[in-house]
């Protein structure tokens, strides 16, 4: 894939991410590299960093591509389609825009070959996951082309049915954000107690990293590992009890579904419920 000219539009983070990936992999060369955004100053950043080509029109970017990533927010991809009249019609698309569903591209687009992804933020050190899938139209060198990308990323797994995406934008996607807030509170709770703020960090990042390497090493159910330190009457014990007490379970289990019901309604392009708003 090294030869194929790569548009990305939308040039944040994740756009980054997959630049980076691609070149650390040499499965690309800066001058084959193209990134879209309305910053100038984002787009020479870019530049002076990776070596690409930096746009502020999308059309212009994505005219002469192979590939087409589109890496924008969600409530900006309708009027970014609308832009795009020029897209090759042997080109073939990438989308990792949350909650938009495959043929909406492909009809704002008027073409049949779309990949659509769902990489998380990890990622942008090539330690991510992305679950992907594809338009039947979509030809196998294509896919391969789509595979070698994702996988700069850290792992991938296709999938053949599209509904998989909005599951995996609710688990893996946004997952990285309830990671963030549990390490949050746990080191709150080790400031509370007493502990530096810098020592409590240490203590949680890699309480949290050793558990999942432990876990990965020893390949068994969780359940069975939070039993194995899980004494009678012990500290654990008492821990456990009152976070199931609180509905920890269920509280992430429910903010999860809330994930995925909101990917769904980015999907359709609803509006956004404000708890508080109703009319009387």
């Amino acid at each position: 894939m090294i030869d194929n000219r790569i548009a990305f539009i939308g040039s944040g983070a994740m756009a980054e991410a997959m630049i980076a990936g691609l070149l650390r992999k040499k499965l690309a060369e800066p001058k084959n590299l193209m990134a879209s955004g309305p910053r100038v100053e984002r787009g020479a950043q870019l530049k002076e960093k990776y070596g690409i080509q930096p746009f502020t029109e999308n059309n212009a970017a994505a005219s002469s591509a192979d590939l087409v990533v589109l890496s924008v927010k969600p409530q900006r991809l309708s009027g970014v389609l609308k832009e795009l009249k020029d897209v090759r019609p042997e080109a073939f698309v990438l989308s990792i825009v949350a909650g938009a569903p495959i043929q909406k591209i492909v009809e704002a687009l008027k073409n049949p070959a779309v990949v659509r992804a769902m990489p998380n933020t990890p990622a942008q050190i090539g330690e991510g996951i992305t679950v992907w899938a594809a338009a039947l139209e979509v030809l196998d060198a294509q896919k391969e082309i789509a595979r070698s990308l994702l996988g700069a990323l850290g792992e991938e797994i296709f999938v053949e049915d599209e509904n998989y995406l909005d599951m995996a934008t609710a688990l893996s996607g946004t997952g990285p954000a309830y990671v963030f807030l549990f390490m949050e509170a746990m080191i709150d709770a080790g400031v509370h107690m007493g502990f530096s703020r810098r020592i409590a960090e240490q203590l949680v990042v890699k309480t949290l990293t050793g558990s999942v390497a432990y876990y990965q090493n020893i390949q068994t159910h969780p359940a069975a590992l939070r039993n194995q330190v899980t004494s009678p009457g012990g500290t654990s014990a008492e821990a456990l009890y009152y976070l199931e007490k609180a509905g920890f379970r269920t509280a992430i289990s429910r903010a999860i579904w809330a994930a995925y019901q909101r990917t769904l309604e980015l999907g359709k392009e609803t509006p956004v419920h404000i708890p508080g708003t109703e009319k009387e």
